[in-house]
């Protein structure tokens, strides 16, 4: 075992304490109460330490987010630097700061077309929630209050925020809670591998945007406010689309006065290559961009909603009855914050870690390929540093495992013995390590997969429940 520091930790003391004390998000209460946390403790470059000093690779960047690694100095002395002058100051109406100025200009040069204005907040949930009341405010102050409808899709991960879990298309999260009845309706996964038999890519992808058209029709585009949509699924699969997808529900968007919301929470900020994905890669304009995650490689809570200037101009014109933008929250342009997102951008470009996506994402896109080889592995999908598995039950039919057979928990456990941590979400493990990943880290990440999933098949056939 390496320990990173000399620090010492208590970790049964630290474990009892989150135990009796932590609400987790997305806890599995019935694993909880028995097992509790591992008390990740500290990181560097695209390893973690556990309170015990054990070492992991992080196959997932903390959660997508990591992009430039744990560890930076130079992001904990930015950290430093900035609460010594300023850390925080509100930025309603007439107040600002150096850092919320300057990371919205540089956001403004980074995002494509007319993406020039920013509001922030501090994560994914919240810049869709601000996405959402936005375009509402927009289209009231245009004359068109029918238009409120948003557009969707199953498996689609937009947040968890009452709004943000609403725009949620992942429906096993929605039991329990209540959603906002009426107001999001939901399309198609443009999901490849789960096409019907027979069906080419060219004809899955023009079912999907006859499925949309079909949608305008029956909603009325004039009640339509606007199509959320990621530009690869995250959560609900890393879904990659059929080619030209994105491009052709755009233009269905453009069409029909709905207004296109691009959710790079995830795939912005290097992890497909590109500091925004939406036009280099996939060829789409949004009039709303939304940000977080990489923007600050999680080193602080930050997220961004960047409007078009043809929104801003309706929004930002003068009304008589109220002059007031009356939206906003006390963190908004956090100062600490925005330096951090600052200094993140100028690591990322000082050190090409787009460039290092574009020439080492192929080759892990080929080395997991190979786990296909597996009877359990029935896909492997994604693009660069954004991967995942499927795991099944019969190649053939593309049946899955039983829930309780837990296939993904299996595999992920049977990692975390061996130092890689990755994701399971049901019968799926995601892989989205931060970009410091390299050859070495991705040679090491395929191997461990072989073995764990290798025990896993061995431990099905032990207990009779896979032959």
């Amino acid at each position: 075992m390496k320990k990173l520091s000399q620090s010492k930790y208590d970790t049964q003391s630290l474990w009892k304490k989150d135990h009796d004390h932590f609400i987790h998000p997305y806890t599995n209460f019935q694993k909880f109460g028995k097992e509790g946390s591992v008390i990740f403790a500290e990181g560097k470059d695209h390893f973690v330490y556990d309170s015990d000093g054990k070492e992991y690779l992080d196959g997932i960047a903390g959660l997508w987010c990591v992009n430039i690694g744990h560890g930076r100095q130079e992001i904990a002395d930015c950290m430093r630097e900035q609460a010594m002058k300023l850390a925080y100051y509100n930025t309603f109406e007439d107040a600002s700061s150096p850092p919320a100025a300057e990371l919205a200009a540089k956001l403004a040069a980074l995002a494509p077309g007319s993406l020039n204005h920013v509001f922030y907040g501090t994560g994914g949930s919240m810049a869709n929630d601000t996405a959402i009341k936005i375009i509402h405010y927009y289209f009231n102050l245009l004359g068109k209050p029918n238009k409120k409808k948003v557009i969707s899709r199953n498996l689609a991960y937009h947040g968890s925020t009452y709004l943000a879990h609403t725009l949620t298309g992942i429906s096993s999260t929605h039991i329990g809670f209540d959603m906002v009845e009426g107001l999001v309706h939901y399309l198609s996964a443009p999901y490849p591998y789960h096409r019907p038999d027979g069906m080419s890519l060219e004809e899955f992808c023009d079912q999907l945007v006859i499925e949309f058209a079909a949608k305008i029709q029956e909603l009325g585009a004039e009640n339509i406010a606007c199509f959320i949509a990621e530009p690869i699924m995250g959560a609900g699969g890393v879904i990659v689309p059929p080619p030209n997808y994105n491009r052709r529900m755009w233009e269905l968007c453009q069409q029909n006065d709905i207004l296109f919301i691009a959710d790079e929470v995830v795939t912005a900020f290097g992890r497909l290559g590109h500091m925004i994905a939406s036009a280099d890669a996939f060829e789409i304009q949004p009039d709303v961009l939304v940000l977080a995650k990489g923007l600050s490689s999680g080193y602080v809570p930050l997220g961004a909603t960047m409007i078009s200037d043809e929104i801003y101009d309706v929004i930002s014109t003068p009304k008589k009855d109220n002059p007031y933008f009356s939206h906003g929250f006390t963190y908004s342009g956090h100062a600490l914050s925005c330096a951090v997102g600052l200094k993140n951008i100028e690591v990322m470009e000082a050190d090409g870690f787009c460039n290092h996506v574009l020439e080492h994402g192929p080759y892990f896109e080929e080395m997991l390929k190979q786990l296909e080889e597996y009877p359990i592995v029935g896909e492997v999908r994604g693009s660069h540093y954004m991967l995942c598995l499927e795991n099944i039950a019969d190649k053939k039919t593309k049946t899955p495992f039983a829930d309780d057979i837990a296939i993904a928990k299996r595999i992920y456990y049977h990692c975390k013995n061996r130092g890689l941590i990755i994701r399971p979400i049901g019968s799926l493990n995601v892989l989205s390590p931060p970009l410091t990943y390299d050859r070495s880290a991705i040679d090491q990440t395929v191997s461990i997969l072989k073995e764990s999933i290798e025990a896993t098949m061995s431990d099905l056939r032990k207990e009779g429940l896979w032959h």
